[in-house]
């Protein structure tokens, strides 16, 4: 692992986190987990949670969820991908400080069509596309203060993303090694 630390994807939905983060863990031998999975997994469909419960409740469970796999993660040779509004919680993001962030940055003419073929995100309900992009406005001052690296996912296979973010990762840690040396 570059750094020896936790690597966390963040970004807005369906920019690719789950896909670039599997395949960045796969490359690197390490573990890979996404946190909606594992919140479907302990509380049932995200989009069950925000129709029954709200977004507020949807959001405490996201919060211990992420903190829980970080946690979990620390000193071991972890991905984690996280939901496009993870971190917008504080707790979340003295969290992150401890790992390395990186930020997928896209753009909605690339997202479009695989929000076209996933209706079932709740954030998104009636015009997808321009809820994804007042999101974005919102949430992109947040992704970029946290992040170490950014990586463009306008262009490339998930392969040829891997590889980039893991040269990107690479001369960050030994960028990081030589300020701290």
């Amino acid at each position: 692992m570059p750094g020896n630390r936790t690597i966390v994807l963040i970004g807005p939905m369906a920019v690719g986190k789950s896909a670039v983060g599997y395949q960045l863990a796969q490359q690197l031998g390490a573990a890979f987990v996404d946190t909606d999975v594992v919140i479907v997994g302990n509380h049932g469909a995200i989009a069950d949670i925000f129709a029954g419960r709200g977004e507020h409740a949807f959001r405490e469970i996201e919060a211990r969820t992420v903190a829980g796999v970080v946690e979990e993660a620390e000193g071991s040779a972890t991905v984690i991908s996280l939901g496009g509004g993870a971190v917008l919680d504080s707790g979340t993001q003295q969290l992150l400080s401890r790992c390395t962030v990186v930020y997928l940055e896209c753009d909605a003419e690339t997202v479009a069509s695989r929000i076209a073929r996933n209706s079932g995100r709740p954030l998104l309900a009636g015009d997808a596309m321009a809820r994804w992009a007042s999101l974005l406005a919102t949430r992109k001052p947040v992704y970029e203060r946290l992040a170490d690296l950014v990586l463009d996912v306008r262009h490339g296979s998930v392969a040829e993303l891997g590889r980039r973010l893991e040269e990107a990762l690479r001369v960050f840690a030994a960028a990081k090694q030589e300020v701290e040396n």
